[in-house]
């Protein structure tokens, strides 16, 4: 019998759960945009200038910017940690577990560029979206994986989860190198020197979690008043944070179950709603085929599944790498068009890409659109696989 503390600590960290809420986070967030009378209190809200000051020195930015560039700052530290963590110890630690999924993140991110290029090629601006489709929802991607249930082998619901963390790390050094603006000098000199400040407190093993979180968050103003995109702080904080404690008992991953709620049913949530509202009338057919919609959505529904199937089948054909265990070439289309699930991080990187909020809505309707048809493809793939299997 399970307690029903043990119940609830099952269904925090259960995926599926978080992929829910996020799906009801976007939901009411397109409800709140389409409806007259609560566009105007959505729209305020997000806009509403927030401050945060100590003494003489403050920051003010609208709420929708503190929670994009603030809180999601914590997302990709989780995400610096879960990697850290896989490295060292995970699926990522031995040849053999890495190559097949590596590849395959490889030609997943390659080929929903190149998709997407093929539509937008003749518009400068619009070139700048080419990384949009490039990205995966990790949360979604593995609600939509349970939908099969027991018809999906276990093996491969661990190569999405590699092939998806090492999607976001191939994000990370997109929005490192293709947006970031006008450098300060100054304030990326500054920045260093706190990383090299963390980095020898690693290596001394100082365990002072709260130095860390401080110096952290010192790094991110830093990081915010460079130039280059706020939210890489968190993932070099990550990188950062010791892997045990100097007792010995662990220390970077009980960082990461602490936060893991926090991020899956408060942070991503808000941002979901935040940045899912669309008008609907924005799915009008019209709207659907202009040149950045349906270069996101190709890139996502097509570009996905091609690419990591091609890399894997040269992965085989080469000897470089074998299919996981129980799983043949359906079920790696089936989990290509489920890795098309772009929402969150395709959502965060089209806010990168372009400020205008006519170009912005386009996105969101590429993103949606193409989200949801790579689920459902992929559902449906995954669950006629299991039944051949059986």
């Amino acid at each position: 019998m399970y307690s029903p503390q043990s119940r609830l600590q099952a269904f925090i960290h259960h995926e599926t759960t978080a992929g829910l809420i996020l799906v009801v986070a976007a939901a009411a967030a397109i409800f709140a945009f389409n409806i007259d009378a609560l566009r105007p209190i959505y729209e305020g809200l997000l806009e509403a200038k927030t401050t945060i000051a100590i003494g003489d020195f403050g920051l003010s930015k609208p709420l929708v910017l503190w929670i994009n560039d603030g809180l999601m700052a914590v997302f990709f530290f989780l995400v610096g940690l879960e990697i850290k963590r896989e490295v060292l110890e995970g699926n990522l630690s031995s040849r053999d577990q890495i190559v097949l999924p590596a590849l395959a993140a490889v030609g997943g991110m390659a080929a929903p560029a190149l998709f997407y290029s093929l539509f937008n090629w003749n518009d400068p601006v619009m070139m700048r979206g080419w990384a949009i489709p490039a990205a995966t929802d990790i949360a979604f991607a593995l609600a939509a994986l349970s939908l099969a249930g027991s018809r999906v082998p276990l093996s491969l619901k661990v190569f999405l989860l590699t092939l998806a963390t090492l999607d976001d790390l191939g994000a990370i050094v997109i929005i490192a190198l293709f947006y970031t603006s006008k450098l300060s000098v100054l304030s990326l000199t500054l920045a260093t020197l706190v990383l090299i400040v963390l980095f020898v407190l690693n290596r001394f093993r100082i365990d002072r979690i709260g130095l860390y979180l401080c110096l952290g968050v010192a790094m991110w103003v830093l990081v915010l008043k460079s130039g280059i995109h706020a939210t890489l702080a968190g993932v070099a904080l990550a990188f950062m944070i010791p892997m045990s404690r100097q007792d010995g008992r662990p220390l970077l991953h009980a960082i990461e179950e602490s936060l893991h709620p926090y991020v899956k049913f408060f942070i991503l949530p808000l941002f979901a709603f935040a940045n899912a509202g669309i008008p609907l009338d924005g799915f009008a057919a019209a709207r659907l085929i202009e040149p950045l919609p349906l270069g996101i959505a190709a890139g996502l529904v097509a570009g996905k599944p091609i690419g990591i199937l091609c890399a894997t089948m040269i992965a085989c054909k080469t000897g470089l790498a074998r299919l996981p265990e129980g799983c043949n070439v359906i079920h790696m289309v089936g989990v290509g068009f489920i890795a098309g699930i772009g929402f969150t991080m395709s959502l965060f990187i089209g806010g990168l890409a372009f400020e205008s909020a006519d170009l912005q809505t386009a996105v969101r309707v590429g993103v949606v659109v193409g989200s949801i048809i790579s689920a459902i493809l992929g559902v449906a793939i995954l669950y006629m696989a299991g039944t051949r299997r059986t």
